[in-house]
């Protein structure tokens, strides 16, 4: 597996989902009944001039503000909120057929449910496309190699991805998904494990954040090690920042959820002599300014009044 190296960048780190849902601040429209299609106002009208974020300080608010400036969008408002209240606010708008802007993010589970479409970003305000790295501490392949060669193993794309995300978005058990994950796709787990012996017990600590797509990963990865390995696995939640610095530390071996090479570019060029890159688990990982197909506007540059 590639190995990926990269200079220093500015990071556009991400927080970790607020526990707090809030629904009515977050209304894209403002509780309007403006519709998406037929309407003589622009979409800025209809919306408000507000599009519906996430937590303070995530690393796609810092990019959707740069957006706003580098669009000129100066009556434009970035609303925070959470990942849960921003989904909520969507599934809302959705179902009344409302126009709406949100900050958004694959791998998710929303473009499985809703039919959605990013706005074009021809100025590059949310950069190219990113990957999802599994990183390790020094020193995990001569202590625990079968653990190690297994996470250089694991790789999956989007669609399987996105298969647990739902399950669990629809009410099952992160564990439960991830084992019917692998009930369902037993060629991908023989793939990431041929060659592997088991080991009797040995334990191992996985850190994590609390976002959908690494709870998805993270938990599959738990599932393969103590079913398949015999390892006895740990989950270590924490927010990025404290995630890198305990695999860094030797605290957590593991992580498989380095957003790589512009969310965490700080991290990376923090601890990058103290943990070892093992490559992308992840390909095509993208973020932006989100819209329901039925929104007419095809780009950022379509949020300009008078376009």
């Amino acid at each position: 597996m590639n190995k990926f190296t990269f200079g220093t960048k500015k990071w556009l780190g991400m927080t970790s989902l607020a526990a707090v849902l809030v629904l009515g601040a977050c209304s894209s429209n403002g509780g309007g009944s403006s519709s998406a299609s037929g309407s003589d106002s622009s979409l800025g009208d209809q919306v408000s001039h507000k599009i519906t974020g996430i937590d303070p300080g995530a690393g796609i608010m810092t990019a959707a503000q740069k957006a706003i400036d580098d669009y000129g969008l100066d009556d434009w408002t970035l609303l925070e909120s959470s990942g849960s209240a921003m989904t909520a606010t969507l599934d809302k708008a959705i179902r009344k057929k409302e126009p709406i802007i949100v900050t958004g993010w694959t791998p998710h589970w929303m473009f499985a449910k809703y039919d959605l479409k990013y706005l074009e970003d021809p100025k590059k305000s949310f950069g190219e496309a990113e990957e999802i790295h599994t990183i390790a501490r020094t020193g995990l392949k001569a202590d625990k190699p079968e653990a190690y060669q297994f996470l250089d193993n694991f790789a999956w794309n989007e669609d399987e991805m996105g298969e647990m995300m739902i399950a669990i978005q629809d009410g099952t058990d992160p564990a439960e998904a991830a084992a019917d994950f692998a009930e369902a796709h037993p060629d991908r787990i023989t793939e990431w494990t041929k060659g592997i012996s088991p080991v009797s017990g040995d334990s191992i600590t996985l850190a994590l954040v609390n976002w959908d797509s690494e709870v998805a990963s993270t938990n599959l990865a738990k599932y393969v090690l103590e079913e398949k390995l015999g390892y006895d696995v740990k989950l270590l939640e924490v927010e990025a920042g404290p995630m890198w610095l305990g695999v860094a530390q030797g605290d957590a071996d593991a992580s498989l959820a380095a957003w790589l090479p512009l969310t965490h570019a700080d991290y990376w060029a923090k601890y990058q002599d103290k943990v070892e890159d093992l490559g992308a688990n992840m390909t095509g990982v993208k973020t932006g300014l989100v819209v329901p197909a039925y929104v007419e506007a095809s780009s950022i540059e379509d949020l300009v009044d008078g376009k």
